[in-house]
């Protein structure tokens, strides 16, 4: 299987003017948590130290929700928050963004889920959660609204939602009921070790539904964590551990280098876009959107390197975008900005 490293010609780009929210059936239904994040109003300092914090909206899978809805796709959410200010504050900010909330459900026993996060000053991300438990773990499968899986093209999720009962059960209903109505499943692990009981219940649990998925994005960091600290750079590694016989595409994504693709018939790499990060929140996400985006307006792109590779120049370009400014929902990228992004480039 040779790989594919060519440029992608940013002049000729065809999948991103196409698709999107005037195809009724191209909805992305994305499950799990939505929670507030705190950051540091002072850049480079830990938790212990920030001297004040401002809130964001947060959650992998609803920054991918809005993602979607940015870029002119159709998303929507599903996931539980508190009755609590927090929680109708998120569901708000998610109908701004045209995202689809009618599988949001609020409970009154549990908060809203809040994260602290900080970038110290070493490049290091830190982590303080408030889940005892909070209110996305407490999702029924009672609660499950199962029409609206059923009508998903794609169906997204992550890790977190699988590390206790009962929302571990309701994800893996989700999951079955969106498999057997022909969603394609996508899943993004988005490891949290610090909210695992161990890292080899992470490791076990992310394991767990691996097989399942038929788009599978993945970082550097967490192929060395998933298969013991092999070379994540190591094409046969990914190969070998991580590709299973299901699976339509893997992406391994590498920050502001790009990222790396392997499908059953060829393999290769887009490069990264240059721009100067203010905050690489959400920058994952942004590019899990653009992707999803391309590819629920299009399932031939699993067929066709070539129509991929412009997809994955795509979402890198909207991860690219998000490090720009603050926050991962307020960064989130049109496609306008994307397609403006792109001329720049290729002037």
């Amino acid at each position: 299987m040779a790989k594919n490293t060519d440029s992608v010609d940013f002049k000729d780009i065809s999948i991103i003017t196409k698709g999107g929210s005037e195809d009724n059936n191209s909805l992305v239904v994305c499950f799990g948590e939505m929670l507030i994040d705190f950051v540091p109003t002072v850049s480079g300092v830990s938790l212990a130290e920030a001297p004040a914090f401002k809130k964001a909206p947060g959650g992998a899978p609803a920054n991918v929700a809005v993602g979607i809805s940015r870029l002119g796709g159709s998303s929507a959410f599903i996931g539980k928050v508190g009755h609590d200010e927090f929680g109708y504050m998120l569901a708000d900010i998610l109908k701004k963004n045209n995202v689809n909330v009618s599988g949001m459900r609020f409970d009154i026993n549990a908060r809203t889920a809040l994260a602290f996060v900080t970038l110290r000053s070493d490049g290091e991300r830190e982590f303080l959660f408030f889940r005892n438990p909070s209110a996305d773990m407490l999702l029924h499968e009672s609660e499950l609204d199962k029409e609206l899986v059923k009508q998903a093209k794609i169906f997204h999720y992550g890790s977190i939602s699988l590390i206790q009962d009962p929302c571990k059960s309701t994800h893996l209903a989700a999951m079955s009921i969106a498999k057997n109505s022909g969603s394609i499943l996508s899943y993004d692990p988005n490891l949290r070790l610090a909210l695992w009981p161990s890292a080899e219940a992470a490791r076990k649990g992310i394991l767990s539904v691996w097989d399942q998925a038929d788009i599978i994005k993945i970082s550097e960091d967490e192929i060395t964590f998933l298969t013991g600290g092999d070379d994540p750079n190591d094409d046969n590694v990914v190969l070998q551990k991580l590709f299973h016989p299901n699976l339509k595409l893997l992406i391994v994504t590498e920050g502001s280098e790009g990222c790396r693709y392997y499908t059953k018939e060829f393999k290769g790499r887009v490069g990264g876009v240059k721009v100067k990060p203010v905050d690489t929140t959400g920058a994952g996400d942004a590019f899990v959107s653009g992707i999803l985006y391309s590819i629920a307006s299009d399932l031939s792109l699993f067929q066709d390197e070539m129509r991929l590779r412009e997809a994955l120049l795509f979402a890198n370009v909207c991860g690219a975008i998000t490090v720009t400014e603050r926050g991962a929902i307020p960064s989130l990228p049109t496609k306008e900005a994307v397609l403006q992004f792109l001329e720049k480039v290729a002037a």
